[in-house]
């Protein structure tokens, strides 16, 4: 016991100052992907090998609508392999409120050859808006971590319980969501704790692109936790479908199936944009 202790101690505190500060990532670690857009010379070669369509395009009159759209995005990089003017940030706070603010559009006229002439409009809608900021626009962000405690007991009476739903994951999302539980993340320390149940719960956190056989297990979830209640869509598959898509297996995002308040884009999301996304709807609760 007393050799644990020795350990302890010499470790110290390992949890995280966010939202304090910056995520802590590695320097391997992968967030939203940036696009040049006003030097964007062709869409084509990355929307070619984007596996989602999280960037697209449609050609009329010699113009060029083009998509970039983060709720469907994996964040592979393979767009950013083929065109230098894509290029992959470590940007993870991306959560947001509606569905449109994940998707960036630039119209470009068109040369012959079908690359882009000028960019004659765009882009518009989000540049994600919750994208991540510089210590000093860390403000209301780090004010909300601190009175998290404090509003979830004016919001609900109590600390904030989380039910975590598998609507069809491939576990990816949920394996950082376990983490939010460790040291490191140590999501209670806000007050927010996870629950067995959704008739104890004031959030579900929905993971997977909902499965059909899934669909009926998530209403009956939804309609069991008592209101006022949020949702909160996980990963590229909560958002779009993510790489699943819909088909005859899957309804695709989690907004087909019951209301979702945030969106949080990754696949799968690491612990800080997870907790950033929790921080984004409990801040809109407290407005509504």
């Amino acid at each position: 016991m007393f050799e644990t202790l020795r350990q302890s101690l010499g470790i110290g505190v390992v949890t995280t100052t966010y939202p304090e500060t910056s995520p802590e990532l590695s320097s391997r670690a992968r967030g939203r992907p940036e696009i040049d857009w006003a030097n964007w010379k062709d869409a084509r070669p990355a929307a070619n090998v984007c596996p989602t369509a999280a960037i697209s395009f449609q050609d009329v009159n010699r113009h060029r609508l083009a998509h970039l759209d983060l709720g469907k995005c994996i964040f592979c990089g393979l767009c950013a392999d083929v065109d230098s003017a894509i290029h992959m940030t470590s940007q993870c706070e991306c959560a947001v409120h509606l569905r449109d603010d994940l998707l960036t559009r630039a119209v470009y006229t068109l040369k012959t050859n079908g690359t882009h002439d000028q960019l004659m409009s765009g882009p518009s809608s989000a540049e994600p808006k919750n994208a991540q900021s510089s210590p000093s626009e860390r403000g209301p962000l780090t004010i909300l971590g601190e009175q998290i405690k404090e509003r979830a007991g004016e919001l609900f009476g109590r600390s904030l319980h989380i039910r975590e739903v598998d609507a069809g994951s491939c576990n990816g999302c949920e394996l950082e969501i376990v983490g939010l539980n460790n040291p490191i993340y140590d999501l209670e320390r806000f007050g927010l704790h996870f629950v067995a149940s959704p008739r104890h719960a004031d959030m579900l956190l929905v993971t997977g692109p909902v499965t059909r056989n899934m669909e009926l297990a998530l209403r009956k979830t939804y309609d069991a936790t008592p209101a006022p209640k949020l949702v909160v869509a996980v990963g590229a598959c909560g958002c779009s479908g993510g790489i699943f898509g819909q088909n005859y297996a899957t309804c695709g995002a989690v907004d087909s199936v019951i209301p979702v308040d945030v969106y949080i884009p990754g696949c799968p999301p690491n612990p800080y944009a997870l907790l950033h996304g929790i921080f984004v709807a409990l801040g809109r609760r407290s407005k509504s």
